[in-house]
């Protein structure tokens, strides 16, 4: 499609709009971080790294980031395994009721987040503490599992219908059994896929605040509670612009993984 100069010129100015609407406020927390006035007035007087330096001496940060590695770690684990496995089945077999199972996969990221805490927390509750299993990171890799889940069978599905069954139906044409195609034939075309579910699955369980709440227990404090029970203290204000900063610098790196990867259309999947 052929545009006016006009046109273009205006698609521009949309354009770099959009981007300093998204980015202006993340290019203010990096400065604020180096701001030597602990109130963020502006334009800085200064610039120091103490708050750094504080940052990193910050028990509470360094637990809460811990805590929130663990949970996003085996929440991918867990969406990686089902969601495969879910969408190995949608798009290899057929069945009643496949067109309900994707609706129903999908659903938990479509609901409205204080929607899925709340239902989490009631099953929690008539569920697992009869059993005596109170609330903590366990329930919290639940809770993020149901909608990560998501994320990864919507690449998987995604790969596996592009490549179609003409490979694996190659290979145990030639002999092979169904552990040497998987190995061989079916985990190469999916790896890359799988990679940048997982990436982007780690990212929401990660950044996850409202679920968490429901169905953390009193002794569990992620990264993103101990920013905003922290967020109104003038004492911790500096250093939440620093944690901030940090966490937009690790998050280029995954998210441009995952978009290159997911957009990969001529590898067949391999890294």
């Amino acid at each position: 499609m052929r545009l006016s100069p006009w046109a273009r010129w205006v698609l521009r100015g949309a354009m770099a709009f959009g981007l300093l609407l998204i980015y202006a406020p993340l290019a203010l927390v990096l400065v604020n971080s180096f701001n030597s006035d602990r109130t963020f007035s502006w334009p800085p007087p200064s610039f120091t790294t103490q708050w750094w330096s504080k940052a990193w001496a910050s028990s509470g940060a360094r637990n809460a980031l811990w805590v929130s590695i663990q949970a996003g770690f085996w929440a991918t684990i867990v969406a990686l395994i089902l969601g495969t496995m879910i969408a190995f089945a949608v798009s290899r077999f057929k069945f009643f009721g496949r067109e309900a199972i994707s609706l129903l996969v999908v659903l938990p990221i479509a609901l409205p987040g204080v929607v899925t805490g709340i239902a989490l927390s009631n099953a929690f509750s008539s569920v697992l503490q009869p059993l005596g299993i109170e609330k903590g990171l366990l329930t919290v890799v639940i809770g993020h599992a149901t909608f990560c889940i998501v994320v990864v069978y919507n690449n998987v599905l995604a790969r596996l219908r592009r490549t179609g069954s003409s490979f694996e139906e190659a290979s145990a044409d030639l002999g092979a059994n169904t552990f040497q195609t998987f190995r061989y034939v079916t985990f190469p075309m999916l790896r890359s896929a799988l990679f940048a579910g997982g990436l982007l699955a780690f990212a929401l369980s990660f950044d996850e605040i409202i679920v968490t709440r429901f169905t953390a227990g009193s002794n569990v404090n992620t990264l993103p509670f101990w920013i905003f029970d922290n967020l109104f203290r003038p004492n911790q204000a500096p250093v939440i612009n620093v944690v901030a900063a940090v966490l937009v610098v690790l998050s280029i790196v995954p998210i441009y993984l995952a978009q290159r990867l997911s957009s990969d259309t001529t590898s067949g999947g391999r890294l």
